[in-house]
């Protein structure tokens, strides 16, 4: 006889609250929304990405163009649809390379006590300037690009990791269990690997989430103000950065881009405060 009261895992657990949150559902059809748009772009599109129709030049929306034209009768909608794997894809090698060095340094800095001042250091100089800032500094030196734009993000985005995950790390080395195992003479890369990382995956997933949306902001405006993805590349930022121009005769341009950037950064933002109730032992 099967036993249907076994306790419900850890795992178990937090994913009900998550799907019994309402808001971060709304945020996970929003980016499901968005991310099977991107990925079926070349399918869906219904023109190809730059075909110029100079006859149907900064055209308002209509049935032929669901959201209008641009300055050279380029269709909005197929370029949004295409800016969007752009624009995710960013966000996603951002996250994925800040989470990588941010975890590493945050680990090492909490574990390590004497390595912990001269990382912590070089941390609060980078978080004394503003992460925007700082990206457009990086930009300065390496030059614009959409490379270059990532590799800025990146560097503005690690000291944010490398603070949670040291606090997190310094709450946990002194527990009884890491202790047991130090003493058994247990190497520090299995200590990490094994009894450390797993237990702060919590707060490195719920930041993670969050700044993939912070990312992709930091990355359009970067590219709106010139510094990142070069026209005509149709990334959303350089697509609003272009539309400015015609903002009083072709408002579309500027203002679907615009919403597309806003609507990703806020399912991100609300399916990361929906991560964040799930981890929180208190819902238990």
């Amino acid at each position: 006889m099967v036993n249907s009261n076994r306790p419900e895992s850890y795992w178990g657990g937090m994913g009900k609250r998550l799907r019994r949150n309402k808001t971060a559902m709304a945020g996970v059809v929003i980016l499901i929304v968005f991310t099977l748009g991107s990925l079926l772009a070349p399918v869906i599109a219904p023109h190809p990405v730059e075909q110029m129709n100079f006859n149907s030049r900064l055209s308002a929306p209509s049935t032929t163009h669901l959201l209008g034209t641009d300055d050279f009768g380029r269709d909005i909608f197929s370029r949004l649809l295409h800016g969007g794997r752009i624009s995710l894809l960013m966000g996603l090698i951002t996250v994925v390379l800040s989470t990588l060095i941010g975890v590493t340094l945050g680990i090492i800095a909490g574990y390590y006590r004497r390595v912990d001042l001269f990382i912590m250091q070089g941390m609060d100089i980078l978080m004394s300037l503003p992460a925007l800032l700082l990206a457009i500094a990086v930009i300065a030196v390496l030059g614009p690009g959409l490379t270059n734009a990532m590799i800025a993000v990146v560097i503005a985005v690690i000291p944010s990791y490398v603070r949670v995950v040291r606090s997190a790390v310094l709450s946990i080395r002194e527990k009884e269990y890491v202790e047991a195992v130090r003493a058994l003479g247990i190497r520090d890369w299995q200590i990490l690997l094994k009894h450390i990382l797993p237990n702060i995956l919590s707060p490195i997933i719920v930041l993670s989430t969050i700044q993939f949306g912070v990312s992709i902001l930091a990355a359009a405006a970067l590219s709106f103000l010139g510094l990142g993805a070069q026209p005509p590349m149709p990334e959303w930022g350089a697509m609003v950065f272009v539309g400015k121009a015609f903002l009083s005769q072709a408002w579309w341009m500027s203002i679907f881009p615009g919403l597309a950037i806003m609507l990703v950064v806020l399912g991100f933002n609300l399916l990361g405060d929906g991560l964040r109730d799930a981890f929180d032992p208190k819902t238990r």
